[in-house]
């Protein structure tokens, strides 16, 4: 009997919670790329936000029982990656931003996240990193705000959220970017 406990303990570790937390955030990729292909906003929404709230429970449950782990830092920038280039595509098929911007994003987000990568600790993320990220999620879902969720004037003025948050995005994705090389270029010199 009480291997078994013990066994289930193993099981629903914090450790397992946080990692699975983060892994259903790459799951949820699909579906989300699959309700704008249908024009679906609403459960594009509901999807793109359970995504955002697994994004915040993995990062403080690992802050709050001390779980932080290199796979976990290592999987957890990648999880958002995957999670986000789908809708920034979309925001380009839609002709919401320019081809070019999402092309400078993704860049950026492949070039840190392979640096990151070859650190033994994972590398974890700016202050500036997660004001990046959140402004990116914010921009998404405000630019892609469902048209039967009010009044053709309250849409545009929600999309226009979206937009300006993009470009603060967009800036903070560059400013970062810049930062990040910046300090790699002076930890390889010393």
């Amino acid at each position: 009997m009480n291997k078994k406990i013990n066994n289930s303990k193993k099981f629903f570790s914090w450790q397992r919670i946080i990692n699975g937390l983060t892994i259903s955030r790459i799951i949820l990729g699909l579906p989300i790329i699959i309700s704008l292909r249908n024009g679906n906003n609403d459960v594009f929404i509901f999807l793109i936000l359970l995504a955002g709230l697994t994004d915040f429970l993995d990062g403080y449950f690992a802050r709050k029982y001390d779980h932080k782990s290199v796979f976990g830092a290592k999987l957890d920038p990648l999880a958002d990656k995957i999670l986000l280039i789908g809708p920034m595509i979309w925001l380009v098929h839609e002709d919401l931003v320019p081809l070019w911007t999402i092309w400078l994003i993704i860049s950026r987000e492949l070039l840190i996240t392979s640096w990151r990568s070859d650190k033994t600790s994972g590398g974890p993320a700016s202050i500036q990193g997660k004001y990046k990220t959140t402004f990116q999620f914010a921009s998404i879902i405000l630019l892609l705000w469902p048209k039967s969720w009010g009044s053709s004037y309250t849409i545009e003025i929600i999309n226009k959220i979206g937009y300006v948050s993009f470009w603060i995005a967009l800036v903070l994705t560059l400013s970062s970017a810049i930062k990040y090389i910046f300090n790699q270029k002076e930890a390889h010199q010393n």
